[in-house]
């Protein structure tokens, strides 16, 4: 069996894909299973990272605002084809698997044109663009929220199935990791990250919460800048007299992120699509903040499925301020009952099966 999996950009599309791909090879350890992605996203990294082979094609997205650079969209779509054509002629596969970013749309168009079995899979509340145009052209669409169906035109395609997300995520046990990562039982744990990329409006912010942070027995942080802003944010500690420490970590990023996950017990983060479902997969309270630089505003849509069941609070960035960020974090801190039902909340939206839903989908 030979399997194509597409998507990229991001973590957030990628790893996704990623965890269908080790449920197919576990269930057929001899299958064939090829990325399809470009060399701009973190695909080029991250999948042969994971042990998968990769190739890729010539594409970019859509310019809603700069629309002079659409011609060079339209020649890059013109050559995604010819280079696609020629990789699904060669490889030959038995299903083609999108999981978001543009890259999924001359691929997943093209493998239903040629008769190949075609799937989608979308992360957020709010449909990306090329999701929604592809849904004509594939067998089923995976959705993670059941809020999203709306937006899809054909019911009998769909199929909620949350998000699926690396085992890693719903093995890991906590205290397990709070030993690896030596944190002792007293400390409160607070884990701040900004996805796969980091997000510069939250590390600024930090630099002021972390400040205060310092200064508080008993409070172990994990501030994950993600590798662009690690310098710069390091230094703007250091200004303030303050270091990474074992009171303090400062991270440019983790690969381990499961266990820093497992063991935290208050999160601040984005509200990515698949950073949500590994938050809530683990059962974890948190603190969204949703970017709005993004396609519909649809981080803020993913956040509010938490915070509407009360597994998470959502600051949005333009009201996002150092004493905002302190103050709701003593409040959570301080107060054990709203803190646990936050957790309770978020551990009953969260999802292990998705992964196990698409396979039994996808009729292999």
């Amino acid at each position: 069996m030979k399997v194509i999996m597409t998507g990229g950009g991001t973590g957030g599309h990628i790893y996704p894909a990623i965890a269908i791909a080790d449920k197919i090879k576990r269930k057929h350890p001899d299958a064939e299973i090829l990325f399809i992605g470009t060399e701009k996203g973190m695909e080029k990294d991250l999948v042969p990272k994971n042990g998968y082979d990769i190739k890729f094609i010539t594409v970019s997205g859509f310019h809603r605002k700069k629309l002079w650079k659409n011609v060079k969209t339209a020649r890059d779509l013109i050559k995604s084809n010819r280079q696609t054509k020629k990789i699904l002629e060669e490889f030959r596969p038995d299903l083609v698997i999108g999981t978001g970013g543009y890259v999924c749309g001359p691929v997943v168009r093209l493998a239903h044109k040629m008769g190949i079995k075609t799937f989608i899979h979308e992360q957020n509340a709010f449909p990306g663009v090329t999701n929604k145009l592809l849904e004509k052209y594939v067998d089923k669409v995976f959705v993670s929220f059941s809020e999203s169906k709306e937006y899809f035109k054909d019911a009998d395609k769909l199929v909620v199935t949350g998000n699926p997300i690396r085992k890693s995520f719903f093995i890991s046990s906590g205290n397990t990791s709070r030993e690896k990562l030596k944190i002792k039982p007293s400390e409160f744990v607070i884990l701040c990250f900004g996805g796969s990329l980091g997000a510069g409006k939250i590390n600024s912010t930090m630099v002021g919460v972390v400040e205060a942070l310092n200064q508080i027995p008993d409070l172990k942080l994990f501030f994950i800048t993600g590798k662009i802003y690690y310098e710069r944010i390091c230094n703007a500690l250091q200004e303030k007299g303050i270091q990474s420490s074992e009171h303090i970590n400062i991270m440019e990023y983790a690969d381990n992120m499961h266990e820093y996950l497992s063991a935290a017990d208050l999160v601040i983060s984005r509200a990515g699509a698949l950073t949500v479902s590994e938050i809530t997969a683990c059962g974890k309270p948190s603190i969204l903040i949703p970017s709005p630089n993004v396609t519909g505003n649809h981080q803020y849509f993913n956040a509010k499925v938490v915070a509407d069941k009360g597994g998470a609070v959502i600051i949005e960035e333009k009201d996002l301020t150092e004493e905002k960020l302190i103050g709701i974090l003593m409040r959570l801190k301080n107060n054990k009952e709203v803190l646990n039902g936050m957790a309770k909340a978020s551990e009953k939206i969260g999802r292990i099966d998705a992964v196990d839903m698409i396979y039994d989908h996808l009729g292999i």
